[in-house]
């Protein structure tokens, strides 16, 4: 069943990828040759559009990562043993709003902090989790590979999203980095049982953030074209 279930996601990988891989060019200003920070010629609304699309992408491929993960490594009666045993997410501790009357109540600016506060907390794991995965047996390729694609653009979301606060705020460039104070905690060698239950818990999290961050950024562009009517 294992086997079945790898060579269609290998179909489907190989199906998806080329297309993920053009879609993915937006954050990137090819035009003037620099990054987010050089290219004030994007206007408000298309930067947006594009952090929109980047934030779908990677929370996309983020699904498809901690689904694959799940299939190859984690038995069952595991996958319940995670919400049973205390393990939670890193970002668990930071001021993100999480019940819907609470993100409908938060202005625009706490809005793109809370995004900019998610993606910076979860690059310094992912970059970690590369160095894990690589120590598994029968990690697919596949598996290596799109975790390594989201690690990659979450740093290019996080250009955005600084760019779009700057543009959208008038506030000069954010200093803060929220993945320095502490949130994820480093283990010397765990057991390999303890690695992938941590391991898919960060995948599992970072899924649930990944989808937070599209949530508000899709919230906020409503409001600048339907603030009343946005659910």
């Amino acid at each position: 069943v294992h086997l079945s279930s790898v060579k269609q996601c290998g179909v489907w990988a190989v199906l998806l990828w080329p297309y993920l891989l053009s879609v993915s060019i937006p954050l990137d200003c090819k035009e003037e040759q620099g990054s987010l920070s050089r290219c004030p010629s994007i206007s408000q609304e298309k930067l947006l559009d594009r952090v929109i699309q980047h934030a779908e992408l990677i929370y996309r491929v983020s699904e498809e990562s901690c689904s694959l993960f799940e299939e190859m490594f984690v038995p069952f009666p595991l996958r319940l043993q995670r919400n049973q045993a205390g393990y939670t997410c890193i970002t668990k501790a930071l001021p993100i709003p999480s019940s819907k009357s609470e993100i409908q109540q938060i202005s625009d600016k706490w809005l793109l902090h809370s995004v900019l506060m998610l993606v910076q907390s979860w690059i310094e794991p992912l970059a970690y989790l590369q160095t894990t995965l690589d120590r598994y047996d029968d990690a697919p390729e596949m598996l290596l590979n799109k975790t390594k694609w989201v690690s990659e653009k979450l740093i290019s979301l996080e250009q955005g999203v600084v760019v779009l606060i700057k543009k959208m705020l008038d506030e000069g460039m954010l200093t803060t980095t929220y993945s320095e104070q502490g949130l994820f905690q480093y283990e010397v060698q765990p057991e390999m049982l303890e690695s992938v239950m941590r391991d898919y818990t960060l995948l599992s999290c970072f899924k649930k953030d990944a989808h937070k961050m599209e949530t508000f950024l899709k919230l906020l562009k409503c409001r600048q074209t339907d603030k009343y009517n946005c659910a």
